[in-house]
This record gives structure tokens, C-alpha cells and sequence, in this order.
């Protein structure tokens, strides 16, 4: 597969991108955003474009990918529900719909969150501007479109978020995450999981649109125990 990264230098991305560099079967990785994210591999391109919403003048180096993942993501912290909109909804849609457009039988994941609003009419505005998300990217014309809700994710293999407030989460929470997750796996993911998941429905879909974080996880499992068996 030829699979597309948007967000590679979050904490989702990095663990995307490591599972789409150890895997097989991914013959080219395109990394798209604003910074490089600092690795170096033979199947690796990195793509810096500045513009997010506009995709006019690198629409050549998109065509032909099999798969998209989208971990890009900002905090509504601090935000107007206008400005929110704006960095995660309509950046969303502006790659989305370019990439439809160009790669009709792509498949496009987008990490979403635990909680998103599908009816878009909630309390809570950051839910209602992902659920809008999540409906307009299901009605684009991919091949498939599966959305990604982790909540509490434990970073590995050096994975770290770039919003310095969840850092300093992290950071208190690091000796403890591990034992949490080994009392609730099916609440607490990592960004290995979540990578592993990512490649696994790219490769054969999923029952459903809408992943759950113990749907993340039961994807993850399969996948391991389909790597362990003997061919």
C-alpha cells in the first residue's frame, strides 16, 4: 500500500508512522504538514506545505495512495466555536475533499475523540465541531471512511504530544498509565495500538464506521493474533 500521514509529528502520528514504517507491506509513506518529523527511512517522503486549507499547487504528488491517515488535531482551549470550526473542521475537509477527489478508492481515517457529538446539537462545542466532521467526511466519495475515537492514549516507543499541557499530563501520569491500562485495555489505548488498528483497517476494513476505543483495541488484538499464526 501507499499510504499518506497528516500529522506525523504529533503523538498519533509518530505512532502511525512507526507502524506504517515497520510494516511490510507499505511500500511508500507520505508525510504531509508544516515541519518535518525528523525521520529518515527509504520508503519515508516528507511533504512540508504550509497551507492546510489549499492543496491547488501539490495536487501531483497526491494522486495514487491506497490510504490516508489524518492524526492532525488542535485543542479547543482557548477557542471560539468559529475559530475551532475553522482548524478542525474545515482544515479537515479542505484534504479530505481533495484527496476524494484524486483517490477515489482511498480509504480515509480520521482520529476523532471519545465523546464526539454525532447529532451535532450536544452542549459541548468541541463534540458538536467533531461530529460535524465526522458526518461530512462519511459522505465524501472514498472507498471508506472509518473515524477514530481513542480517549486516554499512553504514548510508547517515544511518541510525545506537542501541546505542552498534555505533556506535563503525561509526564505525571507515565508511572501510572501502564498499570491503568492493564486494569481497563479497553479504555486506555497506546499509540502503538492505535497505529497497528489504523493499518489493519486500511488493509481489510472494519464492521463499522465509528471505532470505539475497545473498538480500537479488538482490531489491534485480531491483528496480533493473525501475525502470530503460523502461514
Amino acid at each position: 500500500m501507499k499510504v499518506i500521514i497528516f500529522g506525523a509529528t504529533g503523538m498519533v502520528g509518530q505512532g502511525v508512522l512507526r507502524e506504517c514504517l515497520l510494516a511490510d507491506d507499505i511500500e511508500c509513506i507520505l508525510t504531509l504538514g508544516r515541519s518535518p518529523s525528523g525521520q529518515r527511512h527509504p520508503k519515508l517522503r516528507e511533504l512540508l506545505h504550509t497551507d492546510l486549507f489549499d492543496y491547488r499547487a501539490i495536487e501531483s504528488d497526491l494522486h495514487g495512495f491506497d490510504a490516508c491517515f489524518f492524526c492532525l488535531g488542535v485543542s479547543a482551549a482557548g477557542l471560539s466555536e468559529a475559530e475551532y470550526t475553522r482548524l478542525s473542521h474545515d482544515l479537515t475537509l479542505a484534504a479530505a475533499q481533495t484527496l476524494a477527489r484524486l483517490n477515489p478508492k482511498m480509504t480515509f481515517t480520521y482520529v476523532s475523540g471519545a465523546g464526539t457529538d454525532s447529532t451535532e446539537r450536544g452542549r459541548t462545542m468541541w463534540a458538536r465541531v467533531k461530529g460535524k466532521t465526522e458526518n461530512d467526511l462519511l459522505r465524501l466519495p472514498f472507498k471508506a471512511v472509518y473515524l477514530f475515537r481513542p480517549g486516554i492514549i499512553q504514548p510508547l516507543h517515544g511518541a510525545r504530544s506537542k501541546t505542552t499541557a498534555y505533556r506535563i499530563v503525561y509526564t505525571i501520569l507515565k508511572p501510572l498509565l501502564p498499570i491503568l491500562r492493564a486494569l481497563l485495555p479497553n479504555m486506555i489505548l497506546t499509540t502503538e495500538i492505535i497505529g497497528k488498528a489504523m493499518l489493519a483497517v486500511a488493509r481489510r476494513g472494519a464492521a463499522k464506521a465509528i471505532l470505539e476505543a475497545r473498538d480500537i483495541n479488538t482490531v489491534a488484538q485480531e491483528t496480533a493474533v493473525e501475525d502470530d499464526c503460523p502461514n
